[in-house]
């Protein structure tokens, strides 16, 4: 022992040393922050192709590959899963935990140690001190002393002494831990990151037009992950800018469904998640089945008739109630264009761009016209009899792409976030505040001393002092 003690302590107490250290907490607050701005420039858990493109341009073609080698062996590409970044939290909560509890005892000693009268001789020795010098009695002065400490949130200790009359008190003492409350705050917050890094769940599901699942995939290895409920795509819709084929919005109608029964039933869009049994579904993406025959949802109005829903596959007929009139909707496409010089159709692409139907109108066994009906303009559906035949939808087509999230860590850090609230207010807004006052004889005069101090916001407790026993001064 004798051994351990020449060579300055214990291991466990040169580790508590190194965790203490205010420089360590410095370079992991630096680290973290460092590889945070990394993990997000960097795209985490995307395809190679995708981070590739981001390093060609920050690196070069040449340099690219192997800076995305090497970021990739240390584990950029997923940091927030690595065992090193968790590592970095786990140390840095270690080093505020045990800072904390290092300088504990000191803290609690000053925030509970009880305040004595000062001797005359020691009101000088604190930088907020003040000296008045008023006319009459001292017992007509203490009263009007009192009622100034209290005036500044005090509540005072009197003490008489052959010096005089002394009042002293302190307040906000407790706010000494503020800085522990944020400490914690902090502790709190990364524990719910690690608790959702651990054991919450990030993935998609790539989920078809009136098709249901019950698991979602993973985006590293595509593995299934059961859900514990069914989820079902009733419909999706985008709608584009004007004539133009960027997207404004795009809606999924989504159902839950628990042991075969509906549940719940509501729209998502990209910023309006659904939330269910702590799995959230986000609007992600979308995209077309090209071996799927969806089905054409139609409305049709015949002129001054009523008007009726129509759903019909590709080759199929309907008829316009009252009129004779029957239509097959002889082809389809996804995104309808015109050659400028052939003036020939085709399809641009196999997103639902702007679809369209081209429809053979005959009546009594004989052609009437023919032509192209578009969802996106309103013109084409009429007919020239004044009838109109509006493609609602081509419904099965397209698949919604849902971004699924379960994080069960994140109730942890919005209390840790409440947390931090309460102790910051307390770190900077409040502060631990003494102050003394004597009132003593001096020469048929009443000399008032003041002696205060602050922990924080000295400058402006001085200014609160000043002007409160200034006012005495000037009042006599």
């Amino acid at each position: 022992m004798e051994e351990i003690s020449k060579k300055g302590g214990s291991v466990i107490d040169k580790v508590w040393k190194v965790f203490t250290s205010v420089k360590l907490a410095a370079v992991l607050i630096l680290t973290i922050a460092i590889t945070s701005i990394a993990g997000t420039v960097i795209e985490q858990q995307a395809e190679p192709e995708k981070n590739i493109k981001l390093f060609v341009k920050i690196f070069g073609s040449k340099l690219a590959p192997s800076v995305y080698e090497a970021a990739n062996s240390i584990g950029l590409m997923d940091m927030y899963h690595s065992v090193w970044f968790t590592g970095l939290l786990i140390l840095f909560s270690a080093n505020l935990l045990i800072c904390s509890i290092d300088r504990l005892p000191k803290i609690s000693r000053l925030v509970n140690e009880p305040l004595k009268p000062l001797d005359d001789s020691s009101f000088t020795k604190f930088t907020i001190n003040k000296q008045y010098q008023l006319q009459g009695s001292v017992k007509d002065t203490t009263a009007d002393v009192l009622n100034i400490v209290k005036s500044l949130g005090f509540n005072p200790t009197e003490h008489k002494s052959d010096e005089g009359i002394q009042y002293y008190a302190q307040r906000w003492g407790f706010s000494r831990y503020a800085v522990y409350v944020v400490h914690i705050s902090i502790v709190l917050i990364l524990l719910g990151a690690v608790a959702g890094i651990k054991f919450g769940f990030s993935g998609y599901l790539p989920l078809p037009e009136g098709e249901s699942s019950s698991v979602a995939y993973t985006r590293e290895d595509k593995k299934e992950h059961p859900l514990g409920f069914t989820i079902r795509c009733d419909d999706f819709t985008v709608n584009f800018y004007g004539d133009t084929d960027t997207p404004k919005e795009y809606m999924s109608w989504l159902s839950i469904l628990e042991n075969g029964k509906e549940v719940l039933s509501r729209s998502i869009e990209v910023n309006t998640p659904l939330k269910y049994k702590g799995y959230t579904f986000y609007q992600a993406s979308y995209g077309p089945l090209e071996d799927k025959e969806g089905l054409l949802i139609f409305k049709i109005t015949p002129m001054g008739g009523k008007t009726e829903m129509v759903s019909l596959h590709a080759g199929e007929s309907f008829s316009i109630a009252g009129t004779g009139i029957e239509g097959k909707a002889a082809y389809f496409s996804p995104a309808l264009a015109f050659d400028k010089e052939t003036k020939e159709p085709f399809t641009y692409t196999k997103m639902m761009n702007n679809p369209a139907v081209y429809i053979e109108f005959r009546k009594d066994g004989k052609d009437l016209y023919e032509g192209w009906v578009a969802k996106r303009y309103p013109k084409t559906w009429n007919l020239p009899e004044g009838h109109k035949v509006e493609l609602v939808d081509y419904w099965g087509y397209q698949y919604t792409g849902l971004q699924v999230r379960k994080d069960p860590g994140v109730w942890v850090v919005y209390l840790g976030c409440l947390t931090m609230l309460f102790g910051l207010y307390g770190a900077f807004f409040l502060s631990h505040k003494k102050i003394w006052v004597l009132v003593k004889d001096n020469r048929n005069r009443t000399q008032v001393m003041v002696a205060a101090t602050s922990n924080k916001n000295r400058i402006s407790f001085e200014s609160d002092v000043e002007r409160a026993f200034g006012m005495l001064a000037g009042l006599k």
